[in-house]
């Protein structure tokens, strides 16, 4: 059974409902793998040195990440420190402009935590319609179905 760690930070709902809709993608697969989801603020150390996958959901504040999924690598880094080489990682980001600036960081800290980029991110802009859930559950579905077969 693979590991998949969703773990987000929503304050609007926005990224909560991109979330679960990161999330009904990988259930599609349950029996293979085990999704843990937790809120930026929850997850620790513990849940990431479980993960097999990360998946990471951010809204776009001024332009960067939101503050406690910064709080939430920032926490994570030194004591993953080598331990998590190699995980494979997307991220979905809830954009109020272009949601550049938050996919760009967390690609530079990802380079950090020498992390492998497994998709690309998944930007919405303003509110989730249907066409936006359904590439977050594509996402979802794209990491674990790649965990099942080794892709990663």
């Amino acid at each position: 059974m693979k590991r998949l760690l969703l773990v987000f930070h929503s304050q609007s709902g926005r990224t909560a409902q991109l979330a679960d809709a990161v999330a009904s993608g990988v259930v599609s697969l349950v029996g293979e793998v085990t999704l843990r989801v937790r809120r930026a603020p929850d997850a620790g150390i513990e849940d990431l040195l479980w993960a097999q996958g990360l998946l990471l959901g951010t809204p776009e504040n001024f332009g960067h990440l939101s503050g406690l999924m910064k709080d939430f690598l920032d926490r994570t880094y030194y004591p993953a420190e080598g331990k998590t080489i190699g995980l494979p990682w997307a991220m979905f980001v809830s954009a109020g402009n272009d949601g550049r600036g938050a996919v760009t960081a967390l690609e530079r800290i990802a380079l950090g935590y020498r992390w492998k980029k497994a998709a690309d991110a998944v930007v919405v802009r303003g509110e989730p319609d249907a066409d936006a859930l359904s590439r977050c559950s594509d996402l979802g579905q794209t990491l674990a179905a790649g965990l099942t077969l080794g892709l990663y």
